[in-house]
């Protein structure tokens, strides 16, 4: 004689459950997302949210499985006398260090290849004097100075001065005919000849 699954009384008599919760880790507490939680023997269950919340049916007995990538395996027991349908549970896990085996990737098929050609390698000489020749501070100094404001660097500088405005808005904005340091770069400015007219 064959008995059915449905006809066991022990079966029978589970109450569907509303397990609901939220999976965080040990040390910190943090919510873990996208947690595998199954009822063992079955294919029922559901995954965590992105802040580690969950919520399915199960019935009163069932042992909840909890996995995750980077995480030790853990399992839960749902009471068998629960006084309400609904039961809220905080499980809790430990991370899990998981040791990949070495992968060495090089453009040779093997390393000692490589290791020939990388030292044997000739850097070529008119490369670097064209970047120290575009990097002397004197000439990169000389087109600052000569270099047209576009239309992004005007745009700036208009933000800028909207911003200095609205910094002093509501009160009276400094004035540099007392400050010491503005005159002294006035002079030194007047000293270099900034304030020539130049001639076309």
């Amino acid at each position: 004689m064959v008995c059915l699954k449905a006809q066991d009384p022990r079966v029978k008599n589970k109450k569907l459950v509303q397990f609901s919760g939220i999976v965080v880790t040990c040390d910190s507490l943090d919510p873990v997302p996208y947690v595998n939680i199954v009822i063992k023997g079955t294919k029922r269950g559901t995954i965590s949210d992105y802040n580690g919340f969950f919520s399915f049916v199960s019935e009163e007995g069932d042992i909840i499985d909890f996995s995750a990538l980077g995480y030790k395996a853990v399992t839960f027991h749902i009471p068998d006398s629960l006084a309400l349908s609904r039961y809220s549970w905080i499980q809790v896990m430990t991370t899990d260090t998981i040791y990949l085996s070495e992968t060495i990737i090089v453009p040779w098929p093997t390393l000692e290849q490589f290791k020939k050609a990388f030292v044997k390698a000739e850097i070529p000489n008119d490369d670097m004097q064209r970047a120290q020749k575009n990097l002397n501070l004197a000439e990169m100094k000389e087109r600052y100075m000569n270099y047209s404001m576009d239309g992004s660097m005007n745009y700036e500088n208009f933000v800028d001065q909207q911003v200095y405005k609205n910094y002093y808005n509501g009160q009276y904005m400094p004035n540099n005919l007392l400050n010491p340091f503005a005159w002294a770069q006035f002079i030194k400015a007047w000293k270099e000849g900034k304030f020539k007219r130049k001639n076309k």
